[in-house]
């Protein structure tokens, strides 16, 4: 009976619009949530019969919410350093607890924090992971999660990094009175020739230890100087005299650096065997690139350093925690030091709004989404990190409040259909007195 199936439709309209009035209500109660994504209700007819006859069946409305997942809220200014936002697609990779078998998930909520144990957790307890990164600063992306860790940097205090860089800028005099005796590699480390230019800086083992090592130049023609790394005293090292590296250094005729023309081992890496048993790392010396005034320079005036810089050491306290663009985390300790410990992924997915939601504002892999691909920063589709800034969330104060007028007054209209029924109902069986 066609009465009945509208009596029907009625019940569905009201079920239709208590289902969107609910997704109003989550969305308006999030209005303040953190990457909060909003839920937008459409609604799907449901047909009973789709043939057009003398007697028409009323089919009804089912209300079809969808989440606006891919929709970016706006990024805004937080004072957080480990407040985190993603400008672009891409979701932070999280777990629910520090174990590596902790359930995987993905939000865009940044709001991290170290907890009493040093983990980063955002607001709904979420461990954020990363890349470990090693001395050198480099990390093997397998695109697999299993490889993630749990972002934690206080297991740094009280530890030590062996030094990987060595960086000098310095300027050799171009007028220099050209050395007119016999030189051997070794010679101004083993005292036999007195250097024209030296300078000395301290290096760290992996053990925090402290040692010394010099550079000593000396002029030995036009535009060419031969230079020496050497450990003091020469006993901190297993190498015959304590010479770690010798050669070259051409200059061009502007004064900048020759390197195409000078000796590799001045501008690669050397690694000390110390004699005390502490390990060590290749140390980069960063003496200039070619043709450039970064580095070893030679002009008029005093042989003069400029500037110098060396990483390792004993760790302190961390002071803060930084994170560029790119993703890097960083401890910042209260010596000054900085030190390059994670690498942030970017989770990306074919169809971000087929994720399935999670408590805690995060998602969950789904067969409507597709499968999850983890990148650094800006690779392939993934967007940049922007720490200090939080992701507000997504909605519309404005279109919610005009959505919860059109549901209301919809809900009112499918209970007007289910009375005028029942009127009609009760008229046709007083057909019957």
């Amino acid at each position: 009976m066609s009465l009945y199936s509208a009596l029907y439709a009625g019940v569905s309209g009201l079920g239709a619009q208590s289902s969107a009035m609910a997704t109003v209500a989550d969305n308006i109660t999030n209005i303040n949530t953190i990457g909060y994504k909003g839920v937008a209700t459409e609604f799907r007819t449901l047909v009973t019969d789709g043939r057009m006859k003398s007697s028409y069946s009323a089919g009804g409305v089912a209300a079809a919410p969808q989440a606006l997942i891919s929709k970016q809220g706006l990024l805004q200014a937080s004072s957080g350093q480990t407040d985190l936002a993603i400008d672009g697609a891409g979701f932070f990779v999280v777990r629910t607890g520090a174990d590596p078998a902790s359930e995987v998930a993905f939000t865009r909520a940044g709001a991290f924090k170290p907890d009493l144990q040093g983990f980063l957790r955002n607001t709904s307890g979420y461990y954020l992971q990363g890349w470990r990164l090693d001395a050198t600063g480099n990390f093997v992306d397998t695109g697999n999660l299993n490889a993630l860790e749990p972002v934690r940097l206080s297991e740094l205090t009280g530890s030590a990094a062996a030094t990987s860089r060595l960086q000098m800028r310095a300027n050799l005099q171009s007028d220099a009175a050209v050395f007119a005796g016999a030189y051997t590699a070794g010679d101004m480390s083993a005292g036999t020739v007195t250097p024209q230019f030296q300078r000395s800086f301290d290096i760290y083992d992996a053990q925090g230890g402290a040692h010394r090592i010099s550079l000593s130049f000396l002029k030995t023609a036009a535009n060419q100087w031969v230079a020496e790394v050497a450990a003091v005293p020469a006993g901190d090292v297993t190498a015959p005299g304590g010479l770690l590296a010798s050669g070259t250094v051409l200059f061009n005729p502007d004064g900048s650096l020759n390197v195409a023309g000078s000796s590799p081992a001045l501008f690669g890496s050397l690694t000390p065997s110390w004699t005390n048993g502490a390990g060590s790392q290749p140390i980069d010396l960063q003496l200039g690139s070619d043709g450039g005034l970064d580095g070893l320079t030679q002009f008029g005036g005093q042989s003069a350093l400029i500037s110098s810089s060396v990483d390792g050491g004993l760790l302190g306290n961390i002071a803060s925690i930084e994170v560029d663009d790119t993703g890097v985390v960083s401890a910042i300790f209260d010596d000054g030091t900085a030190r390059k410990v994670f690498q942030l992924p970017v989770a990306t997915f074919q169809n971000p709004d087929g994720l399935t939601r999670l408590t805690g504002n995060a998602f969950a892999v789904s067969s409507a989404s597709g499968s999850v691909a983890i990148n650094p920063p800006g690779a392939l589709g993934a967007g940049m990190i922007s720490s200090a800034t939080l992701e507000a969330s997504n909605v519309d104060l404005a279109q919610e409040f005009t959505n919860m007028i059109r549901f209301q007054r919809a809900y009112s209209a499918s209970s007007k259909i289910i009375t005028t029924v029942d009127d009609m109902l009760q008229e046709l069986s007083s057909l019957k007195r």
